[in-house]
């Protein structure tokens, strides 16, 4: 079976004969071919998609020598079709791949750490490496990157003997058989790969590391090439852009300003909180201390607000249980304390008859109510006795 995405990497189209076709799973058929320019999953590399004929191919990967080509739909044994790759997908691919080579070669040759993990996807792409990079490191080496790219140099495929391959250095994330093939950067990467990549290191465009972080005692950076990295870009000006109209401030101070207004929000924060401490002792005030039961409804609260209330009612001794309900008419958020009573137990109760839901504490109990004021007041009162 003639592979062309290895001796044809840039072929779109091809003519090939149907060897065989059978009824997979979900509906799709497992269909081979005497020649494929679909590249099958491997190597961190997603397949192919595109179409044989009159019917898609939804995925395609290798199974014991075979190229199966999943598609939706049957093709009769024998007959010619003609395939075409999905080839803005799969040069995606390719330019991410090239360019993730550069990146771990260069890793690998500065800091001597191995690409451990690497991963395709539609959104991003990821490679783990077993040590850890700084933020300054991880951008020097984004540099050196693009600046390899800039030179345009050759991606070389080799198939080296044995005997050439043990001279050779190169990474690989396993231990290998048989013919190998090798991906060489020059004075970028040497590596074993089965994956498709661009001619020339030009094509990739352009790098971008767009995130990073620990992961199993090494780091997982995220990554993009050419025309995804382009869209991610295009995506994140337009962020920029919006949150500067929205902010009347000039791109650039978009992070000073939010940081300006953070800290604003912290102080009204504190000095909102101040206020309702003092609502709250004033209304504590006007209650007389009891070893009752108490419950009381306020509008407006917060859930840090009902536990605050909450926790200065029962310690100030106005109430042996208190109940703090706040929201509307049939449904209520809540918060019950005791220093004497197991708030655990209570609230388990409370929520199995009013439709509720919460926990907590032995103290201290919060959650919600689906049921009406006088319901929730009854249940509470029957449930706790004085």
């Amino acid at each position: 079976m003639e592979k062309l995405y290895y001796r044809r990497p840039y072929v779109k189209s091809f003519e090939a004969v149907v060897t065989d076709c059978r009824t997979g799973k979900n509906g799709r058929f497992q269909v081979t071919l005497d020649r494929t320019g679909f590249y099958p999953e491997g190597g961190g590399q997603p397949g192919d998609t595109g179409s044989l004929g009159s019917v898609k191919v939804l995925d395609v990967h290798e199974k014991a020598g075979d190229i199966i080509h999943e598609t939706d739909g049957p093709l009769e044994a024998g007959t010619a079709v003609t395939g075409t790759i999905d080839w803005e997908r799969r040069f995606g691919y390719m330019q991410n791949h090239s360019g993730e080579h550069i990146f771990s070669g260069l890793v690998h040759k500065k800091y001597g750490f191995d690409n451990v993990g690497f991963h395709m996807g539609s959104e991003e792409v990821t490679v783990d490496f077993n040590g850890v990079l700084t933020a300054e490191e991880l951008e020097a080496v984004e540099n050196e990157v693009n600046r390899k790219i800039a030179e345009n140099l050759p991606v070389l495929e080799l198939y080296p003997t044995a005997g050439e391959l043990d001279a050779m250095e190169y990474r690989s994330k396993k231990e290998l058989t048989g013919q190998v093939r090798i991906i060489e950067i020059p004075d970028g990467d040497v590596c074993a790969c089965c994956g498709t990549h661009v001619m020339t290191t030009g094509e990739i465009g352009i790098f971008k590391i767009t995130g990073m972080i620990h992961y199993k005692g090494g780091i997982r950076v995220s990554m993009l090439c050419g025309m995804d990295a382009l869209k991610d870009y295009q995506k994140k000006q337009k962020t920029v852009t919006e949150l500067s109209v929205l902010l009347s401030a000039k791109p650039e101070k978009v992070t000073e300003t939010v940081e300006k207004l953070k800290s604003e929000s912290g102080m009204k924060d504190g000095k909102i909180n101040q206020l309702y401490q003092e609502l709250f002792a004033a209304r504590m005030e006007q209650l007389e201390p009891s070893q009752k039961p108490l419950a009381v409804f306020e509008e407006g609260l917060a859930p840090i607000q009902l536990r605050q209330y909450c926790t200065m009612l029962y310690e100030g001794g106005r109430g042996s249980v208190v109940l703090v309900c706040s929201g509307t008419e049939g449904s209520y958020q809540y918060a019950a304390g005791s220093s004497s009573f197991d708030m655990r137990e209570l609230s388990k109760y409370l929520n199995k008859e009013l439709n509720g839901k919460g926990g907590g504490s032995s103290l201290m109990a919060q959650g919600t109510f689906q049921a009406a004021k006088q319901e929730i007041l009854e249940t509470f009162t029957e449930q706790v006795k004085e």
